[in-house]
């Protein structure tokens, strides 16, 4: 199974800034499109941001559009997702996983090997 680890999160602040990483490790990630998601407690998992292989293709769901920025780096075989402006509602634990090309973000996603995640809590 691919392996991927999310890092980066924490509290902070509203209006504050953070930067998630997400790490593969035993295979490249220039072979995978990638796609960033969070939950928040009672709430479904939903689709964040997505970004093609090459990194020329990128999306993003309404809410964050304007604050977040994906972007990968493939040499580095990491994806990121920098957040700006964080809001209350993007309390959640934010996780990232391998997509299908032209993966659509409203869809539910039913993937099989979700890593830990990694836990942003925004609030003053």
């Amino acid at each position: 199974q691919l392996q991927l680890v999310e890092s980066g999160g924490g509290l902070v602040q509203p209006g504050g800034s953070l930067k998630l990483s997400c790490a593969a490790s035993g295979f490249s990630l220039d072979g995978y499109a990638i796609g960033w998601f969070r939950q928040a407690p009672g709430k479904e998992r939903e689709g964040v941001s997505y970004i093609s292989r090459n990194g020329v293709s990128t999306d993003y769901v309404d809410s964050v559009k304007g604050r977040f920025t994906i972007s990968r780096d493939n040499a580095k075989n990491t994806c990121y997702l920098q957040m700006n402006s964080l809001k209350p509602e993007d309390t959640a634990v934010y996780y990232c996983a391998p997509v299908p090309m032209l993966f659509a973000l409203d869809v539910t996603y039913e993937y099989e090997n979700w890593g830990q995640g990694t836990q942003v809590t925004v609030s003053s």
